[in-house]
C-alpha cells in the first residue's frame, strides 16, 4: 500500500505546485507593471516634446529637463542644427535657445526661461546585462509613451563605427520621434539618453548620463566642449585576442602631453583616470572624459613594475572649438579610435 499511497500523494502535489508557481508569476508581473506605472506617472512632467526646423522642413522629438530652470537633454539630431526651436510643456509652448550641441556624442543642451519639474541621474555604471529599463518620450505625433525593456550590453563598435565612448544597448522598442528621450532605472534614475535606434526601431543606443554630463561640464566650465588629448595610440597586447588581452602602448606622439609625462611604448595600460581598464576599448572608452588642461592619473605596468603618471591633456589638434559652442553639421565629428593617436 505503501508505493500506492506516495504515488497518490505525488500526483496530489503536483497541481498544487503548478498554482503556486503560476501564483508567484503572477504577482511578479503585477509587481513589474505597478513600478513601471509608478515610474512612469512620476517622471512623465520632466519629459517634453521638442519642436525645430531644418533644411527639410519641421521636425520633432524629445527631450527631459535636468534642472528646475529649464536646462534640458535632447538628441544632436532634433536639437543641434535646427532652429525655431520650440518645447512643449503640456498645453505650454516654450521658445528654446540652444547653449551646446556636440555631434560626437549626438547630444544638444537647450534652454527654456521658466520653472520645470526634473530627472535626477543615477549611475550607469550600475546597471549590467539584462537590468529592466525604462524609456520614456514622443513617438511620432503620438501621446507620450513609455517603453519597458532590458539592458543588452554595451557597446563602442557597431557596423564598422566606433563611438565616442561606450553606449547602452537598450532591447527597448523605440519609434521615430523619440530620439533624446531620458533612460530610466528601476529607481525612476536618468541613466541615459536615446541616441539612435537599431533594426528599425527594435532597439537603440543611449548615451550614458555620464557622458553628457562631461559635455555640459565644459560647457559650464570653458563654455565648448574640450574634448583631452595625449597623443598615445594602443592596441591589445595580443591581437589574436582583442577582447580578452591588456591594453599596450604602441605609439607616443612626440612632445606630446604622454610623452612629456613619461609613457612609453610597451607599457601596459591598467587604468585611466579613475577607470579601471583591461582592453582596448575600455582605454577607448575612458578617453572620452579626458579634457583638455586637466591633469588625469594613468597606472601602466613596465616590466613587471607598477606605474603611475600624471598627464595633463591638451586640446585634441584636430579638433576645432566652435564659435560659439555649437557644432555643426559640417564640422568635426571625432571617433573614440581618433581621441589618443
Amino acid at each position: 500500500m505503501r508505493p500506492v499511497f506516495a504515488l497518490a500523494v505525488g500526483l496530489a502535489l503536483t497541481p498544487l505546485c503548478t498554482v503556486a508557481e503560476d501564483q508567484s508569476g503572477a504577482q511578479l508581473l503585477d509587481t513589474i507593471q505597478r513600478q513601471v506605472t509608478e515610474l512612469f506617472e512620476k517622471s512623465r512632467g520632466a519629459v517634453v516634446r521638442i519642436e525645430g526646423t531644418d533644411s527639410d522642413g519641421r521636425l520633432f522629438g524629445t527631450g527631459f529637463f535636468i534642472d528646475p530652470t529649464g536646462t534640458l537633454y535632447t538628441s544632436y539630431s532634433v536639437g543641434g542644427e535646427t532652429h525655431d526651436l520650440v518645447v512643449i510643456q503640456g498645453a505650454a509652448k516654450h521658445p528654446a535657445r540652444r547653449l551646446v550641441a556636440d555631434a560626437r556624442t549626438g547630444i544638444a543642451i537647450l534652454k527654456v526661461e521658466t520653472q520645470t519639474p526634473f530627472l535626477t541621474f543615477g549611475n550607469s555604471r550600475e546597471l549590467r546585462t539584462a537590468s529592466p529599463v525604462l524609456a520614456i518620450g514622443y513617438p511620432m505625433d503620438l501621446s507620450i509613451t513609455p517603453s519597458f525593456g532590458i539592458v543588452g550590453g554595451f557597446d563602442i563598435r557597431h557596423l564598422g563605427r566606433c563611438f565616442a565612448t561606450a553606449h547602452i544597448r537598450a532591447n527597448v522598442p523605440v519609434q521615430r520621434g523619440e530620439g533624446g528621450a531620458p533612460l530610466l532605472n528601476m529607481k525612476g534614475e536618468v541613466v541615459g539618453v536615446l541616441i539612435s535606434s537599431i533594426d528599425n526601431g527594435s532597439a537603440s543606443f543611449v548615451l550614458p548620463i555620464e557622458a553628457a554630463e562631461k559635455v555640459r561640464s565644459d560647457f559650464v566650465r570653458f563654455d565648448a566642449v574640450r574634448p583631452g588629448w595625449i597623443g598615445i595610440a594602443v592596441a591589445p597586447s595580443d591581437p589574436a585576442h582583442p577582447d580578452t588581452t591588456p591594453p599596450v602602448i604602441q605609439g607616443v606622439v612626440e612632445d606630446s602631453p604622454g610623452a612629456k609625462s613619461g609613457l612609453r611604448l610597451g607599457d601596459v595600460v591598467t587604468r585611466l583616470g579613475t577607470r579601471l581598464v583591461a582592453t582596448e576599448d575600455d582605454v577607448l572608452s575612458a578617453s572620452f572624459f579626458l579634457t583638455a588642461l586637466e591633469d588625469v592619473s594613468i597606472a601602466v605596468l613596465r616590466e613587471g613594475q607598477r606605474l603611475e603618471m600624471t598627464v595633463r591633456p591638451v586640446d585634441h589638434p584636430q579638433f576645432q572649438r566652435p564659435q560659439p559652442a555649437v557644432l555643426g553639421a559640417n564640422d568635426l565629428r571625432l571617433q573614440a579610435t581618433e581621441l589618443n593617436q
